[in-house]
C-alpha cells in the first residue's frame, strides 16, 4: 500500500475555525455586510442606513435598515404584494414592480421622516440624484444592499434602485446596470428610453404582441389572466402610470375590507372560537355512572344495575 500523507490531522482540527450559520446556508455574505454596517468612529452612534432589496418568486420586498450592537433595525418596508391597493394587481415581480415598490418605500420614508423631498415625478429614464436642500433638512440617505444576487445588467434590483432614487431618496449610484446600457472598452452608454420602456412595462408589452402575433393560444395559455383580467397589452402604460401617481398621494394606503393580509385573514373579522376536544369538562361521579349507563342502554341492555 502507497504511502499516503496525513494533511488534516487532530493538529488541523483543533485550530478549525467554523463558519458563520449564515454564511454556511449561503444566505449572508459577511464581507459585504460588515462593510455596510461598520460606521465611522466620529458619527458618535448615528446609524448607518442600508436599501435592502430581496426578490423571491411571487414578491419583491424593499426595506430600510440600520445596525444595532444586537440586531437590526427595521425603519420602513414596502412589498410587491401591497402594489393591489394601486390597481397593479398582476406581474407582481417584473421590472415595472420592482420600480414601484422602490417608488413605494421612498415615499413612505419621506412621509415619515417629514421631508419635502418629491424626486422625479415625471419619470423620463434619465439617471436621477436628488439634490440637497441647503436651507433645509438633506435627503435620507441609504447604501444599496442587494445581498448574493446577481448584479448584471438590466437586474430587477436596479429597477427598486431606480424607483427609491426617483421617489427622494439619495442613494449613492450610476446608470451603468440600467436595462440598455451597453459598454465600448471601459466607457458604459445608458439608454434612457429603454429605462422608461422598463418601467412602465414596455417589455411586457412587447413580448405580449409578439406572442398574440405569432401563436394565439400560447398568447391565451400565458396570458390568461391578464385576459381575466381585462389588461391588454395597450393598457400597461397608463396601469402603471397610475399606480405611481396613487402611490405618491397617499404611501400609507389601507387594504380594503375584502382583501387577505398575510395570515389570510381581513382587518376587523373574528376569528371562530376553536373547540378543544381534548379540553373535556370534569364530571361528577354520578355524571359518569350515568354516562356508562347511557352506553350500555344503547347496545340492547333491558336493565342496568349500580
Amino acid at each position: 500500500m502507497a504511502f499516503v500523507k496525513v494533511l488534516k490531522n487532530a493538529a488541523y482540527f483543533k485550530r478549525f475555525q467554523v463558519k458563520f450559520k449564515r454564511r454556511r446556508q449561503c444566505k449572508t455574505d459577511y464581507y459585504a455586510r460588515r462593510r455596510l454596517i461598520v460606521q465611522d468612529k466620529n458619527k458618535y452612534q448615528t446609524p448607518k442606513y442600508r436599501f435592502v432589496v430581496r426578490i423571491t418568486n411571487k414578491d419583491i420586498v424593499c426595506q430600510i435598515f440600520s445596525s444595532d450592537m444586537t440586531h437590526d433595525v427595521c425603519l420602513a418596508a414596502a412589498y410587491a404584494h401591497e402594489l393591489k391597493r394601486y390597481g397593479i394587481t398582476l406581474g407582481l415581480t417584473n421590472y415595472a414592480a420592482a420600480y414601484a415598490t422602490g417608488l413605494l418605500l421612498a415615499r413612505r420614508v419621506n412621509d415619515k421622516l417629514k421631508l419635502d423631498y418629491v424626486g422625479q415625478e415625471e419619470v423620463d429614464g434619465e439617471d436621477f440624484n436628488v439634490e440637497a436642500d441647503p436651507e433645509g433638512k438633506r435627503p435620507f440617505k441609504a447604501f444599496m444592499d442587494v445581498g448574493l444576487a446577481r448584479t448584471s445588467t438590466g437586474a430587477k434590483i436596479f429597477g427598486a434602485l431606480k424607483g427609491a432614487c426617483d421617489g427622494g431618496l439619495d442613494i449613492p449610484h450610476n446608470d451603468r446596470r440600467f436595462p440598455g446600457t451597453t459598454q465600448s472598452g471601459k466607457e458604459y452608454n445608458a439608454d434612457p428610453e429603454t429605462v422608461k420602456s422598463y418601467i412602465f412595462g414596455g417589455n411586457v408589452q412587447e413580448y405580449m404582441e409578439a406572442l398574440l402575433e405569432d401563436d394565439e393560444e400560447a398568447y391565451k395559455k400565458q396570458f390568461s389572466r391578464y385576459i381575466a383580467a381585462g389588461i391588454e397589452a395597450d393598457d400597461l402604460e397608463d396601469l402603471y402610470s397610475e399606480a405611481h401617481t396613487g402611490i405618491r398621494a397617499d404611501p400609507f394606503k389601507k387594504r380594503a375590507a375584502n382583501e387577505f393580509g398575510r395570515f389570510q385573514t381581513r382587518e376587523g373579522a373574528k376569528p371562530e372560537p376553536v373547540k378543544k376536544q381534548w379540553n373535556m369538562t370534569k364530571l361528577s361521579v354520578k355524571q359518569r355512572m350515568g354516562r356508562v349507563k347511557q352506553k350500555l342502554t344503547a347496545k340492547g341492555l333491558k336493565k342496568v344495575t349500580n
